[in-house]
């Protein structure tokens, strides 16, 4: 019998739960919910309509509230948010780490972040408070403060003597951070050299250079790439005085791969990452309204270039056949040059010291492929339409446009960096327009000058 895959696992679940709603069985959808994990949970929720998720909420056990939460993403959750009250939610943040509790905060309104806050124990409002004083995309904003600190100067035996008084280890603990009285790093010593280390061996004896601090105001995707390099399970976060704040685990950065993955597939259509899939019809429409609005104008762009030419068209109408053909390669090949350029920025690969050597291959390649696919489809028009001149028209202009397809996939995202804008959010849409416009101005413009 052939394995059901994760995917029709989730689907078959979801359907279950929709025919046992719509049914009215909601004793039955209470006991399903209960043998899910918050992953799966949240993937039911998300997978719902707007009108199912409170009742899907109310039925979920409260125990799994705050898991939940931190599963959801950032608009489904926001609905969620509304229907509960301060106190409720300040329950829910009892078992939330940190890092999920402070993200979870920054969504809510002004009024009702402040009584959540209040609801909370001196403790763990400092906690979230520290963590809310650094940006949500920095090493602060993600880190937990859940570590164990030992002193360089004691034994292994009153560390295991301390660790077995305390019961039990955070979550997804490899290491532990060595400090002095001033709660300043030293470094860190993993559990397995703890627990194989003989009893009177000292603590800074076992401290592995290896393991760096991350500064609490690093950019996520810094950190992921640190993660990525070297390895690491956890890593701790330090503030400039070089004082131990928490740490990040290896769960944190997948999240984060995850999101940058998501935010540049959305981009690329104008969307927002953390789109409900089924929002509103009217939330949907604003949402999208906006990019369809900047496409429009870059279209009648090459609209305005096309009707410079108008004249042409009247007197050879095959002119008006061919004329979407050169902008769609060049559209096609820039944007794949768009995509590796913005793919090698995200990983790092792309940068001032290596611009130009990309951008002199990119172009060489649209050089080279101009001239393959010229040939071919002048070979094409000239055999279809028994005219030289007009096949000679047409490979000039894909040369032209596949040349400038290369050079532009390079400098836009480049350009759109140094000015602070998402290369993914409106590189595509900008590279589009080039491509139309100098396809257009080239065909028409060289068809001008010798066809006509």
């Amino acid at each position: 019998m052939p394995e059901i895959s994760e995917q029709d696992y989730s689907q078959k679940k979801l359907q279950q739960v929709n025919e046992a709603l719509g049914s009215g069985m909601f004793v039955y959808v209470r006991k399903l919910l209960q043998h899910m994990p918050a992953y799966d949970l949240a993937l039911i929720l998300e997978s719902s309509t707007t009108k199912s998720r409170p009742v899907l909420w109310q039925l979920i056990d409260p125990d799994f509230h705050g898991e939940v939460l931190e599963e959801l993403n950032e608009e489904v959750r926001k609905g969620i948010l509304k229907s509960m009250q301060p106190e409720k939610l300040a329950a829910v943040a009892e078992g939330m780490d940190v890092d999920d509790l402070a993200e979870v905060l920054r969504t809510l309104p002004d009024a009702v972040f402040k009584q959540v806050l209040n609801s909370m124990d001196s403790q763990d409002r400092s906690r979230v408070e520290a963590a809310l004083s650094y940006e949500e995309d920095t090493a602060g904003g993600i880190m937990n403060t859940d570590t164990i600190t030992l002193r360089p100067d004691v034994s292994v035996d009153v560390v295991l003597r301390y660790l077995r008084l305390k019961g039990e280890l955070p979550e997804s603990t490899d290491s532990f951070y060595v400090v002095n009285r001033d709660n300043r790093f030293i470094g860190a010593v993993s559990l397995a050299a703890l627990v194989t280390a003989k009893a009177n061996v000292i603590i800074k004896t076992l401290i592995n250079a290896e393991i760096e601090a991350v500064q609490a105001d690093m950019h996520e995707q810094d950190v992921a790439q640190l993660f990525e390099r070297h390895d690491w399970f956890s890593a701790p976060v330090i503030d400039e005085e070089g004082h131990l704040l928490g740490r990040i685990t290896i769960d944190d950065v997948v999240d984060i791969i995850r999101e940058n993955a998501e935010h540049s597939m959305m981009s690329m259509a104008g969307l927002d990452d953390e789109a409900d899939t089924f929002a509103p019809v009217i939330k949907s429409t604003k949402q999208r309204s906006l990019w369809l609005g900047v496409n429009l104008i870059t279209a009648l762009l090459a609209v305005a270039v096309t009707s410079m030419f108008e004249g042409v068209f009247q007197q050879l109408a095959i002119l008006a056949v061919l004329n979407s053909l050169v902008p769609s390669m060049g559209g096609v090949a820039g944007n794949q040059t768009l995509t590796l350029v913005i793919r090698g920025m995200a990983l790092g690969h792309v940068g001032g010291s290596n611009a130009r050597a990309l951008l002199n291959k990119e172009v060489a390649i649209g050089f080279l492929n101009g001239i393959i696919w010229a040939v071919l489809i002048a070979s094409v028009v000239a055999i279809w339409k028994q005219d030289l001149m007009l096949g000679g028209v047409i490979a000039f202009a894909m040369l032209m446009n596949m040349t400038a397809a290369g050079l532009a996939g390079v400098a836009i995202p480049l350009l759109l960096k140094r000015m602070n804008i998402d290369p993914a959010l409106a590189g595509s849409v900008i590279i589009t327009t080039v491509t139309d416009v100098v396809g257009i101005f080239a065909f028409l413009g060289t068809a001008t000058l010798f066809l006509v």
